[in-house]
């Protein structure tokens, strides 16, 4: 018999890193009586530069891990393995478990930004992998064709932030060099393409002197989250959840910005699950 979620069982998360935790943060804002294990995948950042099968392969693997561990849907807070992994992981789980969904953070950003009527141009930026999927303007336009979309793989962000070069002379170089490019000149708004994004969300939207709407997924995302329990009688009451945070190898970034987002003491478990 295939296993049925109830209330009381955790949130799973998963994300190369820490990026994740921009989405993570907001669901516990929006959902303060939620559990969360929250996995990061230290061990194989970033995924931007890996190929699909090994995208595949790893969240397969997480997604494995979290429901083990009793999560009640799982959050792909990566961009790259939501565009590469979103279906083998929603194909596993539904082999082995009855009403646990798998929420992504692609689709939420596009349903969002395909309603915005005052937009004519939108940039996408994300990894390497992320921007050769095309799963970003695909998707816009398929939805809205009077959109026009331009993309622009930025892969030095991701390590830059996993380094903890943010606010900074080097960073706003970084920064400077990617946006500046000609093809995101006269765009509306700026699609965040990577949950690490939001950690220099202020950077990026001071390069534009505050004229282009700079979008991150994290409060979209967490609103489809808590419509999703909802709507399946899945949302938890109850007080002071404890939360877990789990890498697959060990980083003192991790545990420093971690701390950064939820305000209180983290303690980070170790687990090398491909054993």
């Amino acid at each position: 018999m295939k296993k049925v979620p109830t209330a009381e069982q955790p949130i799973g998360i998963f994300d190369s890193g820490v990026g994740g935790l921009t989405v993570a943060a907001a669901v516990r804002r929006l959902l303060p009586n939620e559990k969360i294990i929250y996995f990061g995948d230290t061990a194989h950042l970033p995924y931007g530069d890996k190929s699909a099968n090994s995208i595949q392969s790893y969240s397969q693997k997480i997604a494995e891990f979290l429901i083990d561990n009793d999560c009640k849907i799982i959050l792909i807070a990566c961009n790259t393995a939501s565009a590469y992994a979103n279906e083998i992981v929603k194909s596993t789980i539904a082999t082995r478990f009855a009403g646990i969904k798998v929420v992504n953070v692609i689709d939420p950003i596009v349903n969002n930004i395909t309603k915005k009527r005052k937009y004519k141009r939108v940039g996408v930026i994300g990894t390497k992998g992320t921007i050769r999927s095309g799963s970003y303007p695909q998707r816009i336009i398929q939805q809205n064709h009077r959109l026009e979309v331009v993309s622009l793989a930025t892969p030095l962000l991701v390590p830059m932030i996993e380094e903890g070069f943010i606010y900074d002379d080097i960073s706003n170089a970084i920064i400077r060099s990617y946006l500046s490019q000609d093809k995101l000149k006269n765009i509306d708004a700026l699609i965040l393409g990577c949950t690490h994004y939001p950690i220099i969300k202020n950077q990026i939207r001071k390069f534009f002197n505050f004229d282009v709407d700079v979008i991150d997924s994290s409060q979209v995302v967490a609103t489809q989250l808590r419509s999703i329990l909802a709507d399946a009688n899945l949302l938890n009451s109850a007080e002071n959840p404890e939360h877990q945070f789990i890498i697959s190898d060990y980083t003192e970034m991790f545990e420093n910005i971690a701390r950064m987002f939820f305000d209180e003491e983290i303690h980070l478990q170790c687990k090398n699950i491909w054993k």
